[in-house]
């Protein structure tokens, strides 16, 4: 037996038999009933143009509204993905026919003292339903973490009391993308969620990969800043593809070149053991007892000197009989003598001495203890193009292997600004170790606490495996319909049809979609006082070209800081 029916055709929402417990039902009057269901999607057709124009503020309906459809069982949360008058509906004297396109994403069960929202429809609705703006207590409930351990990000689009939270193990344990045009709030909204998670855990591990220096401005003091000024990572903690990226070139000698690198490292890396076996540590010396240095391996992090390298080169150009090409080895040597005295490689090939202080740089870059600076901040923009995607990767597998080696103990997050240069769709591009860190930890970083934030305003170029192994999706405007594209074929989320409107969200705002929010949702980030924001903004040419500016001393300074790699000082 259905109950009274209203003037526009629609059961009344408070009048319906109700065969579970009793439920809540929102403040908001129905204004719209179900008029066809298929699948996980409805159409709702409103009841009178009286009722529409007699709505509130806070009723309006429009794309991305939340709506409850009232059964006997429960209240059905719809999301509003479509509004439009048929064609044909209207004639003079009589109102339109107005509908309403619905994703059918979950329901709210239990009575007044035991309300919960679950994902997923149980029961569809039928022809007839009501349908009323969600209420604010529904929001709420919707929203929630869901007694879950959550940071608040923002606040919900459509309704600004609300906050926009997070579930951490979620959103970290199963990786994270944040995507947007140029100028969207990408890297504000990265910091608001940064921001949100040291605030509420102190002791975070987060390294921030900064390829235009723009987050050290936004962690002042609770950041280690890390630059090629004072960035220490030396050349033995590469692997062999990294070292043969460095010093080979990639035409027909190449082959020869790494024959001859190999052999190189493995001798330079045996003098090493060989010279300092009776310095080593009473664990160390445990740990190689009745162990050849023939078993030693090029890929493992162990010291050794270049010159010994250097020397090996120069051993093999004074034969008389040699296997290797004499233009292969004096090459090497070449580029090895580059690499030693240029400044701007100081980072990585400048010692003097080589000391076995790994521990200390992992500690440095990993904030172990993090003494009050749970986030790194790496400056790459200095760091010479040519060896960039070699620090990435570097640092990238430093983090997979120390979170392999203690068992998952240390859990770090990565940031990886620009993810697509050194991470692009071309396999042919980019550099394939720092393209294999990356998917290593996108598969299997979540087993031992290592988690991604992916970050890039050209998803369509970025590598599908990252993309694809990342839960939860920030997406903010995106103007470019193959970028559009791609967000949406990575999203599995019964909702994924908010991403329609991505070109029309303003600045700040995104869709959050995936398993780190209770459900898709339309956000507005915290906006974050200046001291706390990214140094993002762009060029004000209006502001430079109204003076004289710059004189011939001042460019010095620049061809001074620029030759030297003096990038810090003024």
């Amino acid at each position: 037996m259905s109950g009274p029916v209203t003037a526009g055709g629609a059961p009344d929402h408070a009048s319906l038999p109700v065969t579970g417990p009793t439920l809540v039902t929102s403040r908001h009057r129905p204004f719209a009933h179900i008029v066809s269901v298929e699948g996980g999607q409805a159409l709702a057709a409103f009841d009178t143009r009286g009722s529409l124009s007699g709505l509130s503020d806070d009723e309006r309906i429009e794309i991305g509204s939340i709506v409850t459809i009232t059964t006997p069982s429960s209240h059905i949360i719809g999301v509003v993905t479509g509004l439009s008058v048929p064609m044909g509906s209207y004639e003079v004297g009589e109102d339109a026919t107005r509908l309403m396109e619905l994703d059918l994403v979950g329901e709210i069960v239990g009575n007044i003292a035991d309300r919960s929202f679950k994902r997923g429809v149980s029961l569809l609705p039928a022809l007839g339903d009501a349908v009323a703006r969600a209420s604010h207590q529904d929001l709420e409930l919707i929203y929630s973490a869901r007694r879950k351990p959550a940071v608040t990000i923002g606040s919900l689009y459509q309704d600004a009391d609300i906050p926009a939270a997070v579930m951490i193990d979620d959103l970290l344990g199963k990786h994270f993308a944040v995507v947007g045009s140029t100028g969207a709030g990408k890297s504000c909204g990265v910091a608001a969620i940064l921001h949100a998670i040291i605030g509420q855990y102190p002791e975070s591990r987060i390294v921030v990969l900064d390829v235009h220096n723009e987050y050290s401005a936004a962690f002042r003091g609770q950041a280690e800043m890390i630059s090629p000024a004072n960035l220490q990572l030396p050349f033995w903690l590469l692997s062999f593809d990294e070292l043969a990226s460095v010093f080979t070139t990639f035409d027909e000698h190449q082959a020869e070149d790494i024959e001859i690198l190999h052999d190189a490292v493995l001798y330079a890396k045996k003098r090493y053991v060989d010279a300092t076996t009776g310095r080593q540590s009473q664990i160390l010396k445990r740990s190689t007892e009745g162990t050849s240095t023939s078993t030693i391996s090029v890929d493992a992090p162990s010291p050794f000197r270049l010159q010994d390298v250097a020397g090996y080169i120069d051993e093999q150009l004074g034969q008389l009989e040699r296997t290797q090409s004499l233009v292969s080895l004096r090459r090497m040597k070449i580029r090895i003598d580059t690499l030693t005295t240029d400044v701007r490689y100081a980072f990585m090939f400048g010692s003097i001495t080589i000391q076995d202080k790994m521990a200390e740089i992992l500690s440095r870059i990993f904030r172990i203890p993090s003494a009050g600076k749970p986030v790194t901040i790496i400056d790459l923009s200095a760091v010479p193009s040519e060896i960039l995607n070699v620090v990435i990767s570097v640092i990238c597998r430093m983090a997979f292997d120390l979170g392999v080696w203690s068992k998952g103990q240390l859990p770090i997050t990565l940031i990886c600004e620009e993810a697509h240069r050194y991470a692009p769709t071309d396999q042919a591009a980019g550099f394939e170790p720092t393209r294999r860190s990356l998917a290593r930890i996108a598969k299997e970083g979540r087993k031992y606490g290592i988690s991604l934030g992916v970050i890039t305003q050209r998803p369509a170029e970025l590598d599908a495996t990252l993309l694809s192994q990342c839960s939860t999706i920030f997406a903010h405007r995106l103007s470019n319909e193959s970028d559009q594209r791609v967000v949406r074929s990575r999203s599995a989320d019964c909702a994924v049809s908010l991403l329609d409107f991505l070109s029309s969200l303003g600045d700040g705002e995104a869709i959050a979609v995936g398993q780190g929010v209770a459900m898709p949702m339309r956000i507005r980030f915290t906006r974050l006082p200046l001291d706390k924001q990214p140094a993002s903004q762009s060029a004000q040419f209006s502001k430079f070209w109204v003076s004289q500016g710059m004189g011939l001393d001042d460019v010095e300074k620049v061809v001074a800081r620029w030759r030297y790699n003096r990038r810090d000082e003024d």
